[in-house]
């Protein structure tokens, strides 16, 4: 069996590659705000919150941005201020940017291989911290400790959150659809002044996901296809279950599946196989990290389907007896961004082919 990585691989996806506004469905967080004799498409000042509700507020764009991952790099660089960015903590793998993006964040300072040094994020020159963790104290000591609100504010960067990710275990229910994802966009967009973008991406999003639904209204609710998200690079010896909170959940249950641990609180949760095996899940999403290249995704996907086929608890399983593995990574599925509505249309054309088209 394969050994556990941290404390789940699409944990750590969410970390490597895992904010207020929209109609928050599915979650607490507040729109921000910005001054009403403001120009248009920079309107300042712009206040947001965290996870707590404190403010934070801009007087002005931020020209200097560090981001605590490959998730928050990639909506900056959606949005047109990637050029602001001047380092990151979990570098984007090989081939996990989309293409057009690829070489410029490659070009992206790496501050840490993993979460950013305190030392080095104080002393980095930013004027913006983009953070996708809920608290450093909870990935293991490892990780380090992370700078205070009273350090940050001494070294002159504002600390801003990106609530579908930092704010998930805290949220009242589970995410079920975009609104979370889209918020933090909106915010982002707000903050760096490129809310026009922000505005275009979301709309985007909703036209992908709204055409599935529409398709899908058919589909008789408590009648949808159940689903298991395996976190292959987790390790097999005990499965990590993408509880409500998490962005995959959402993403789940807008392409038409019922995730069959949407009913854990948080995000995250260490399961048994014999919690799968007990809910028999109709399809099983192969979750695997992008390996940069297709033949090197292609043999993971199969590396995990073998697993499932041979291992004594899964191999009966009904999914696998039928062969109904959903090839799409980990990247794109449990990490909050732009590409979350694709995913929503890949996912709900692979389980219900008739109804969705590619």
């Amino acid at each position: 069996m394969r050994s556990r990585v941290l404390c789940g691989a699409a944990a750590a996806v969410a970390l490597l590659a895992t904010g207020c506004g929209s109609s928050a469905k599915s979650g607490d967080a507040a729109a921000p705000t910005a001054g009403a004799n403001a120009p248009a498409g920079a309107a300042y000042p712009v206040k947001v919150t965290d996870c707590a509700g404190a403010e934070t507020t801009f007087g002005s764009a931020p020209k200097k941005i560090v981001t605590s991952n490959a998730s928050s790099l990639e909506m900056l660089l959606w949005l047109g201020a990637g050029d602001r960015v001047i380092g990151t903590g979990f570098p984007p793998g090989a081939g996990t940017m989309p293409a057009r993006f690829a070489d410029q964040a490659a070009k992206v300072p790496v501050l840490g291989q993993m979460v950013i040094s305190k030392e080095k994020l104080l002393g980095s020159g930013a004027d913006l911290y983009v953070d996708t963790f809920a608290s450093v104290g909870s990935m293991g000591g490892s990780m380090g400790t992370a700078p205070t609100e009273q350090e940050f504010a001494a070294a002159g960067i504002r600390h801003v959150y990106l609530h579908s990710t930092a704010c998930a275990a805290m949220m009242k229910g589970p995410q079920q659809d975009l609104s979370q994802v889209e918020a933090d966009i909106r915010s982002l967009g707000a903050i760096t002044g490129t809310s026009a973008k922000a505005d275009e991406l979301v709309a985007g999003m909703e036209q992908k996901v709204g055409a599935v639904r529409k398709a899908l209204a058919g589909v008789a609710a408590g009648q949808e296809p159940s689903y298991f998200f395996f976190d292959y690079d987790a390790g097999t010896k005990q499965p990590m279950a993408e509880c409500g909170k998490q962005v995959a959940n959402a993403v789940i249950t807008l392409a038409g599946a019922r995730n069959i641990f949407g009913d854990c609180d948080g995000d995250f949760k260490a399961v048994s196989w014999e919690d799968v095996v007990a809910r028999n899940p109709d399809w099983i999403q192969l979750g695997v990290r992008n390996q940069g290249g297709d033949a090197a995704n292609q043999k993971a996907f199969d590396a995990a389907a073998q697993f499932l086929k041979t291992f004594p608890a899964t191999k009966g399983l009904k999914a696998v007896q039928e062969g109904h593995f959903v090839r799409i990574g980990s990247e794109v599925t449990t990490i909050a961004g732009v590409r979350d509505a694709d995913t929503v249309q890949r996912i709900a054309h692979t389980i219900h082919p008739d109804l969705v088209k590619s």
